[in-house]
């Protein structure tokens, strides 16, 4: 059996997936503040407010406390000569080989958070599909980029 990837991505995507988190949680307080307004005009019980509230608090605490520690954890990838190894997954854990003959072109992308942190994703794609590797430091993810573009002309020159 092939040994897992050893490759982390950056400890920084913590923050990101984090900040990321707490918009999210910040977006889905929208449903109670609604509620509560809604609730002044409407009568609606007070006791499903405090409930949504509580659920809301519950889903923030836990897409911004455990969910990126827990993701940050699980991401692996390795690049060999001939194939780009991924292991990522928190409750399903999913390893994909990605065969260097198979790859299209290789790109890097960044949104404003991942330039914030300096940060940037590396986007793998095939015939089939588009993998990514996220939240690689904006050095790796060139010198990556340049590496699998490399081995894919080597791969193809092979056949």
């Amino acid at each position: 059996m092939r040994p897992n990837p050893t490759q982390k991505i950056s400890t920084n995507a913590l923050k990101v997936w984090r900040i990321t988190g707490l918009l999210e949680t910040l977006l889905y307080s929208i449903i109670p503040v609604g509620y509560f307004f809604l609730n002044h005009f409407l009568q609606f019980p007070l006791w499903l407010f405090w409930c949504l509230l509580g659920a809301i608090l519950i889903v923030g605490m836990v897409k911004i406390m455990i969910i990126p520690t827990l993701k940050w954890r699980s991401w692996r990838y390795e690049v060999y000569e001939n194939e780009v190894d991924l292991r990522f997954g928190i409750v399903v854990v999913r390893r994909v080989l990605i065969p260097m003959i198979r790859v299209q072109h290789v790109d890097t992308r960044q949104g404003p958070l991942l330039r914030r942190f300096g940060l940037a994703t590396l986007t793998i794609t095939t015939a089939a599909t588009v993998h990514q590797i996220p939240a690689l430091t904006e050095g790796r993810a060139a010198s990556l980029r340049d590496q699998i573009s490399k081995l894919t002309t080597e791969a193809d020159e092979d056949v």
